[in-house]
């Protein structure tokens, strides 16, 4: 994909904000995370207002990684709302797979048509009904055996989906891409994976959803590798990364992403 750095270019020209309803691990790293990228984040999840507030928002990322009943009513009724009034919105499946309840939880979502799914390898083999093994939110597969179950996914959900790893996968049905960019520190740190929705979020709001979603991955990959050549170790890792996110420009992605057509 050429010039994936026009993205991130317009991403901050218009600071899209952000309405994220996510976990409680991750609301101040992923504030911090689309504050240093260059969008405007908001954290509104109560039932009363969430799905109000994303006829104010330009893009919507929903994360089931602490949920409850009110805030999966909050979910569901923002994601009819998003799409409602034709806000992109991203779904981000954590543990979709470990209990009966984020089963269901998971499939009511995916009935509401998101804009894309990012998730790890485990998340969208049991988003998609293969049976995968997990560990809470970790991934127990590789990306590579999540792949024909990402593009099938992307086919009946009619989404774009992410498979996020050592190397990313994205399609959405027909096309696909690999994006290597990253660092082995990147998931030593809690909330980045998390906060990657949201940034996927901030990228399609008012651009092409694949090609977004595809250079919103390299960008976040390539602040990883800059902050992980200083980085001692998880701890300083994390600030690091910050200041990367935001010392990465359109020219920088542009020589840096690392995006191969699949």
């Amino acid at each position: 994909m050429e010039h994936p750095g026009s993205y991130l270019a317009q991403m901050r020209q218009t600071a899209p904000l952000v309405h994220n309803i996510t976990n409680y691990v991750a609301m101040n790293v992923m504030a911090n995370v689309l504050l240093a990228a260059g969008a405007s984040p908001a954290m509104v999840h109560a039932r009363e207002e969430a799905a109000e507030f994303a006829g104010l928002a330009q893009a919507v990322s929903l994360n089931i990684g602490t949920v409850s009943p009110p805030w999966a009513e909050a979910m569901e009724a923002t994601a009819q709302a998003a799409a409602a009034q034709e806000v992109p919105w991203v779904l981000d499946p954590v543990a979709v797979g470990a209990t009966a309840y984020r089963r269901a939880l998971g499939a009511r979502l995916l009935a509401l048509r998101p804009t894309v799914i990012r998730g790890n390898a485990s998340e969208i083999l049991a988003l998609d009904g293969t049976t995968a093994a997990g560990k809470g939110a970790d991934a127990t597969e590789t990306v590579a055996t999540a792949e024909e179950a990402a593009r099938a996914l992307a086919r009946t959900s009619g989404a774009v989906v992410a498979v996020t790893g050592p190397v990313d996968f994205v399609t959405d049905g027909a096309r696909a891409a690999r994006i290597a960019n990253g660092h082995a520190l990147m998931p030593r740190v809690t909330a980045l994976g998390c906060s990657l929705t949201g940034l996927v979020a901030a990228f399609v709001a008012g651009q092409p959803r694949f090609e977004a979603t595809v250079a919103a991955l390299a960008y976040y990959g390539l602040a990883g590798e800059r902050a992980g050549a200083g980085a001692q170790g998880p701890g300083s890792f994390q600030p690091a990364f910050i200041d990367a996110l935001s010392a990465v420009g359109p020219e920088a992605l542009d020589a840096g992403a690392r995006i191969s057509i699949a």
